[in-house]
This record gives C-alpha cells, structure tokens and sequence, in this order.
C-alpha cells in the first residue's frame, strides 16, 4: 500500500528529513547542514509511505509565482516503483492548488530522463550543486 500525503505534523516532517538524509547525506555525500536549510519552514512538503513505512519525499515552495520543486527523493530500495512520479503528482497538484502555472526544478543531470518522462524541459546548461551536476528544467501546469 503506497501513500503519498502533504505534511501536516511535527512526525511526518522529520520522517521526510529522515528520507533524504538518507538519500543526499548518506548516500550522495551532500553536507546535513546544507540538505535541511531555512527553507523547510516555509515550504509544503510530502512524504511517500509504503507499510507505514516513509520511503520517498519532495517538498514545493512559490518563488517569483513559479512553483520550485526540491528535494525529491526515494530511498534506493523502493526506487523504480513509480513512486517518485507520484511524489512529482502531488507536488504539482499543491503548486497548482495555490493558483501556479509553472513549475521549475534543478534536477540532477542523471535523473534528467525521469522528469522529462513527466513534461519537463531542460532549460539550462550543466551546473554543479553540492558537487553532483544538475539542470534546471522547467513544466507548464496550466494543461
């Protein structure tokens, strides 16, 4: 059984930060006190649970009237189960629940493929965050 919710506690939030200290900390090498910044009060946030189990999540928050998708991710266990493009789903369907017509990411360049399968564009060259190359790709969610 897989549930995607929007965070609306205290638990849910630290089980969304447990998922990606695994998956950037642990596993990507990205330093903790950069993956967990001071945008993680502001933004919306989900988390993909299997078994009760948290397993993926991605937060959204409106900058300039564009929804920024960040952090989404899935433990390397449970990937290639169509659970990040449910994550992406209900990421979109908060942005455009707030009135947002664009949506815009910084993808890692190996997972380019995966977004581009659910309509987003490259729109940028190759850049580096946190020392692992990313481009920024960009989605209309007004269809």
């Amino acid at each position: 059984m897989i549930d995607v919710i929007k965070v609306t506690t205290d638990e849910q939030l630290e089980d969304a930060f447990r998922v990606r200290k695994t998956v950037f900390v642990k596993e990507q090498g990205v330093a903790e006190e950069v993956e967990l910044d001071e945008y993680d009060d502001v933004a919306d946030h989900v988390v993909a649970y299997v078994g009760g189990e948290p397993v993926g999540t991605g937060r959204v928050r409106i900058v300039d009237d564009v929804a920024k998708l960040e952090r989404i991710c899935v433990l390397a266990s449970h990937r290639k189960h169509s659970l990040g493009k449910t994550i992406m789903k209900e990421l979109e369907a908060i942005a455009a629940g707030k009135g947002v017509a664009k949506a815009k990411l910084h993808g890692q360049v190996q997972a380019a493929p995966f977004y581009e399968k659910l309509g987003y564009e490259i729109a940028s060259t190759v850049f580096m965050e946190e020392n692992i190359p990313h481009v920024k790709m960009v989605k209309d969610l007004s269809h």
